[in-house]
């Protein structure tokens, strides 16, 4: 049971590695980025159960209640924040590859590198 309490610590690892192993083995672009948006997932998980307050409530002063246990809203805000520039960078990131395709008719990395050394 204790196991099942670290399930987000789980998935942030597994998520990492995904997103790692595929950055690092794959030669398509599209692969590429869709790696780093699977990290970059990994990490906003990892951010958002690490901010988490066992008992922790929303910081809503109330009458006649005291030592209340409240939870910072301050990474929610940073993560959510941090998803719209992430998706803007993988939007930007894919119009790059859409670029890169039309002016060299393939999105593999290796190839676009040996005919950039060829030229």
């Amino acid at each position: 049971m204790k196991l099942l309490g670290l399930f987000n610590y789980w998935v942030f690892a597994v998520l990492l590695m995904i997103g790692l192993a595929t950055l690092i083995s794959r030669q398509n672009l599209v692969k590429k980025i869709m790696a780093l948006a699977i990290f970059q997932s990994a990490v906003f998980l990892f951010f958002i159960t690490m901010s988490k307050i066992d008992d922790g409530t929303a910081p809503i002063i109330q009458a006649g209640v005291d030592n209340q246990i409240y939870s910072n809203p301050l990474p929610q805000v940073l993560i959510l924040t941090a998803i719209v520039v992430g998706i803007s960078t993988t939007a930007l990131g894919l119009a790059i590859v859409v670029r890169l395709y039309e002016e060299y008719g393939t999105i593999e990395d290796n190839e676009i590198l040996a005919m950039d050394r060829n030229a």
